[in-house]
């Protein structure tokens, strides 16, 4: 399989760039970055490329590369639900496939699956995701497909608001809330990629956390996504989708 890697300077890039070259089976034919164009010739006849660069340029470089006729796995964060819905109308009856995922770290993934599952057995979960000072997003993807989660599940299982006599928090302090889910965002240097899920009842907690120390750790899922993305056209949203969770 040939490669490309898009954001190829950048921390995950260059990590992403390590695992492909030391992979047998693949091959890192571009790496791209930015300034650069995505373009058939720049892709370099590659058959899917790998996406890790920022926010604000994933969405035209994961259009770019389906008009250049690439399958493409991305790892960049901060998607909306219009984004998506653009990348969904581009594949359109292409055959290409697109697999985006908030986290490929096969230990968050399993974390995400857990908490959904735990989620209607207690009174009160709050998230809390904690990353090095460089990322730009705020909260993760993981932590927002996390809260998400959790809601949904609370809702099948009937179950109401969590318990929060808060009245006042002219600071924020309680973090931002999505579904009804608390959330809180650490930017800390020295750290790398972690999440930690608690779960509360009377007079028992669960605390679920992953912890990524090194961005060696994403290269499994984006392996796996690597694999199994020509027999995936369309858009795939998770990697919990190909580890059928």
């Amino acid at each position: 399989m040939k490669v490309a890697v898009i954001g190829a300077q950048g921390r995950m890039g260059i990590a992403m760039s390590a695992g492909i070259e030391s992979t047998d089976g693949l091959e890192l034919v571009a790496r791209l970055d930015a300034g650069d164009s995505i373009t058939p010739e720049t892709l370099n006849g590659a058959d899917v490329a790998v996406e890790f660069t920022r926010p604000d340029a994933t969405l035209d470089n994961v259009l770019a590369c389906i008009d250049a006729g690439v399958h493409c796995v991305v790892g960049t964060t901060g998607w909306t639900e219009e984004g998506l819905a653009q990348v969904e109308e581009r594949l359109g009856t292409t055959g290409l496939g697109v697999i985006i995922a908030p986290n490929y770290a096969l230990s968050a993934v399993l974390a995400m699956a857990f908490a959904r599952k735990a989620a209607a057995y207690f009174e009160s979960a709050e998230v809390i995701e904690l990353h090095h000072p460089n990322k730009v997003d705020a909260p993760s993807g993981t932590a927002l497909t996390t809260a998400k989660h959790i809601a949904q599940a609370r809702r099948d299982a009937g179950l109401g608001d969590m318990p929060d006599a808060t009245e006042t928090d002219p600071h924020g302090a309680r973090g931002a809330v999505i579904d009804g889910v608390h959330v809180h965002a650490v930017r800390l240097r020295g750290l790398t990629a972690h999440e930690e899920i608690v779960f509360g009842n009377p007079g028992e907690q669960l605390t679920i956390r992953t912890d990524s120390f090194d961005r060696e750790s994403f290269f499994p899922g984006v392996l796996l996504a690597l694999r199994e993305v020509d027999n995936r056209p369309g858009l795939t949203y998770g990697l919990d989708k190909l580890m059928e969770l």
